[in-house]
């Protein structure tokens, strides 16, 4: 299948900007703990959402048939936004940045299982393997650890969470197929707000005194541009193309996301960063073209 320029160049947008996502989040825990934090943005997301269902008059309630896999979804969506914020809570802005953008090798992984036709290939093994090099350097810091402090486990959480993504993505992809995009985004959102609710009215406080205008813009801009329009454009590409193609223009994403972490959080472009980042990039760059090159037509 060949891809339209605009296709390719809403997929590049929309990963540099989830890039900025985990400097965002690190802005934003400052005053909102993690579960605060996902059921702020989440909230302002489903508005957004809500808003442009009801500009195009698209339908949100559900088939009945369609709840199963809606709430499986957001199930996964809800455990996996937990682990990440918990993660990125522990960890610097810039390795959360590289962690995070790893989705795509293990969306890799499932969608040889669950998607027929999107299977993995020695070129693609080849990528992964690349990519996984660059994760283990970024977690190791290109040594073997003496000690295991809070932010290798932020790190190993946030690892975790990017198993789930990658297995929420290709189950999307799955969806999409028979379920509305804007309503299955919508709803996957919904569903998770109570979780998000509960636990954070029973295990955290919000820091009074660190809120501002810097911690509200970072909450504003996960929940409008990422959880908003973010998932929307990144729903609509999946149904429309290969999911390992789509989703492996995530390779920019870790390099925005190091970029904003060293200009906004101050945090140091060390040589085991640049490198762990480069071979996730790269990594994903060859997945991106194996995956292209076996698309069907």
């Amino acid at each position: 299948m060949q891809i339209p320029l605009m296709a390719i160049a809403s997929a590049l947008v929309i990963h540099t900007l989830w890039g900025g996502n985990p400097v965002a989040v690190k802005l934003g825990l400052v005053a909102f703990p993690p579960l605060w934090s996902a059921f702020i943005r989440f909230a302002i997301g489903a508005l957004c959402i809500a808003g442009w269902a009801y500009i195009n008059k698209i339908r949100l309630w559900p088939e009945r048939r369609e709840w199963r896999g809606l709430c499986t979804v957001a199930l996964i969506f809800t455990v996996q936004i937990s682990m990440m914020n918990l993660g990125i809570n522990l960890t610097s802005g810039a390795s959360a940045a590289v962690m995070t953008e790893t989705f795509p090798l293990f969306a890799g992984l499932f969608a040889h299982f669950m998607i027929a036709g999107d299977r993995l290939t020695p070129g693609k093994v080849a990528g992964l393997l690349t990519a996984f090099l660059g994760v283990g350097v970024v977690l190791t810091g290109g040594r073997i650890p003496q000690e295991f402090s809070s932010a290798d486990f932020g790190d190993l959480i946030i690892l975790a969470s990017t198993v789930l993504l990658g297995a929420r993505m290709v189950w999307t992809a799955r969806l999409v197929s028979n379920i509305e995009p804007t309503r299955l985004v919508f709803w996957m959102m919904l569903l998770s707000l109570g979780v998000f609710a509960a636990g954070a009215v029973m295990w955290e406080e919000i820091n009074w005194g660190q809120v501002g205008w810097l911690p509200i813009g970072a909450l504003a801009y996960q929940g409008v541009v990422i959880a908003g329009l973010g998932f929307m454009v990144n729903t609509w590409l999946l149904k429309r193309y290969s999911p390992s193609v789509m989703i492996s223009f995530g390779f920019i994403s870790p390099i925005s996301g190091v970029l904003l972490s060293a200009l906004l959080l101050g945090d140091a472009l060390t040589w085991d960063l640049a490198a762990g980042t480069a071979l996730v990039g790269i990594g994903l760059i060859i997945l991106a073209r194996r995956a292209q090159a076996r698309s069907p037509g």
